[in-house]
């Protein structure tokens, strides 16, 4: 992994300040310079050749949307976008994701001390990550589009999904091959909050399933897609006829929660028929829950580290022999359709 070279973008000269003190203690972080508009940061880029950029959304002239357009056009870089946190926010941050951003961090203006600490630690990590990514391999905007109109019979089992870096828009390709009958899913998402809410209003209109977030009890039936993103509690799948989610108040596990392992643990230990899959993202989550399900004898996959925009996840899964199968990010959806198929 090597080291972020950070070119810092905001209008408020305040903010850039802020963001390159916080950054700057980062581990293996280094803030190379700041720029104040998306001409000033034209030339810095051209001049200093940073390895990722933080960009604010709301700038004068050319917006930080339209900037981030024009980067990943011409010459992609990792960038992570900075906005607040507003309904219209969180659709700014589904574009930014369409046009190839990495991230959107919500910026941390109205926070406790502590939760102001653990978001400048967070922040860190995910531009560290976004420095050694695959955005210059990533081709936004081009998806592949699943044939959601395939007939599918369902063999009973259910599917489950673990992302976080990278996983909005890697779930926006895979969900698009399912059909209005799909397979039970939930799916464990590490993203704001917010957003994942308005992802989810998104998908519900666009896919002809049904999206839905995920609540305690929810039957796991055909045709519905559980989106659990509570950074304040775990999703578990609790055996039945049919089986339910449960939301679980509990410690982070390894630092994270929800906890993928801990849902795919329950999987496993509860011998619930199913598909598990680990997509792109940050950390090692997800790893050991997928090896317990493969160990039950189901069928588990992971998103192959060259489609992955963060391969930190997947390549914790492939180092721990939990994957029968690595899986380029086009064929995930075919993939995990053939497992809960009947032909």
């Amino acid at each position: 992994m090597h080291e972020a070279r950070v070119l810092v973008v905001d209008d408020s000269a305040a903010m850039r300040a802020l963001f390159s003190d916080i950054l700057d203690q980062a581990k293996n972080v280094r803030v190379i310079g700041a720029a104040s508009n998306a001409a000033d940061a034209r030339e810095q880029i051209d001049e200093l050749k940073p390895n990722v950029i933080t960009l604010d959304v709301e700038m004068p002239g050319m917006s930080g949307i339209e900037f981030l357009e024009e980067i990943m056009e011409g010459n992609p870089l990792p960038v992570v976008m900075l906005s607040s946190l507003t309904q219209a926010g969180t659709e700014t941050s589904l574009r930014a994701y369409e046009l190839g951003a990495v991230e959107c961090f919500p910026k941390p203006l109205k926070a406790t001390p502590e939760q102001f600490a653990k978001a400048v630690g967070k922040l860190g990590k995910i531009v560290l990550a976004a420095a050694n990514s695959n955005v210059r391999d990533r081709k936004p905007g081009a998806r592949h589009q699943g044939d959601a109109n395939v007939t599918f019979e369902w063999n009973g089992r259910i599917a489950a999904f673990s992302a976080s870096m990278g996983g909005i828009d890697a779930l926006t390709t895979i969900l698009s091959a399912f059909p209005a009958n799909c397979p039970p899913t939930v799916v464990c998402l590490q993203a704001e909050p917010m957003v994942v809410e308005t992802f989810i209003k998104r998908l519900d209109t666009d896919l002809k399933c049904n999206v839905r977030a995920a609540k305690d009890g929810a039957q796991l039936t055909q045709g519905t897609i559980h989106i659990a993103a509570d950074p304040d509690r775990h999703v578990v799948v609790e055996p039945g006829q049919p089986p339910r989610v449960r939301l679980m108040d509990r410690d982070p596990v390894d630092g994270v929660r929800p906890s993928a392992n801990l849902l795919f643990g329950s999987i496993g230990r509860g011998a619930i028929p199913s598909v598990g899959v680990v997509l792109t993202g940050m950390g090692a989550d997800g790893a050991k829950g997928l090896k317990l399900m493969r160990e039950a004898g189901f069928d588990t996959l992971v998103q192959d580290r060259k489609t992955a925009l963060v391969a930190e996840a997947p390549e914790a899964v492939i180092a721990l022999d939990a994957a029968s199968r690595e899986v380029a990010l086009d064929d995930v959806g075919a993939a995990v359709l053939g497992c809960c198929s009947m032909s």
